[in-house]
């Protein structure tokens, strides 16, 4: 009888698993499907965003010049002027601590699901940091997307986004659209081209080693301003 309790109770305990995995598993795999599909969308506008920007400033300029650059599944880049923007989506489903901001939500609080999200990052590097492969050069994070099981979305990142800050954060009433895509390389472009390069102080390059001027044909490291980053999400 005991065995037989034992058993049942290792049965159950089996079953909680099982269903635990496929529950979670079916999430994160709709989760998985839906950042792609946003990403893949991003792609798409990015591309036209970057031709129609290339027809109104060669009418202007001809020598400015905008690239979009196809790097593989999971990343693309915008080339222009003396900046990169490299969009990277990450495969791998996320979720937070309760304390962290977005989980302290009724709308994420309703729904375990709601819990987990694909994450879509933007950095921006200097553009000749990628040209001659430098590789100490630093890249700056300007904002992280988090998408949903329901196709929801909330921005963490930098103040410098031209986006309202009730928008950035409300996850319960931001739906992904094409419309917020663009606006949100055109804002990460805006804040790319606002963050300021800047010079070392001469005393930091008074001085270098052989081996430095033999690996860096740039002798100097200027560096971005770099951005501020939003707290709102994270404390």
């Amino acid at each position: 009888m005991e065995e037989k309790e034992e058993k049942k109770i290792e049965t159950s305990r089996l079953d909680d698993i099982i269903s635990g995995l496929h529950h979670k598993s079916k999430t994160k795999q709709e989760i998985y499907r839906n950042t792609k599909q946003a990403f893949e969308r991003l792609k798409s506008i990015s591309q036209d965003l970057v031709a129609e920007l290339t027809d109104r400033v060669t009418r202007q300029d001809a020598d400015v010049v905008i690239e979009y650059r196809n790097i593989g599944e999971h990343e693309f880049q915008i080339k222009f002027s003396g900046d990169l923007l490299v969009f990277v989506m990450h495969t791998n489903i996320i979720t937070f601590p309760d304390d962290y901001e977005i989980m302290r939500n009724d709308y994420v609080d309703e729904d375990f699901r709601r819990r987990f999200f694909g994450h879509i990052m933007a950095y921006n590097f200097m553009a000749d940091t990628i040209k001659y492969n430098r590789l100490d050069d630093p890249g700056y994070l300007i904002g992280r997307m988090l998408i949903n099981i329901e196709n929801h979305y909330c921005i963490e990142g930098v103040k410098q986004l031209d986006l309202p800050q009730e928008k950035i954060t409300n996850i319960a009433e931001n739906v992904l659209t094409n419309r917020v895509l663009r606006i949100i390389v055109e804002s990460a472009m805006i804040a790319a081209v606002n963050n300021d390069l800047m010079g070392q102080d001469v005393s930091d390059i008074e001085r270098i080693t052989l081996k430095q001027k033999l690996e860096n044909m740039h002798l100097t490291k200027p560096r971005k301003l770099g951005f501020q980053i939003s707290p709102e999400l994270t404390h």
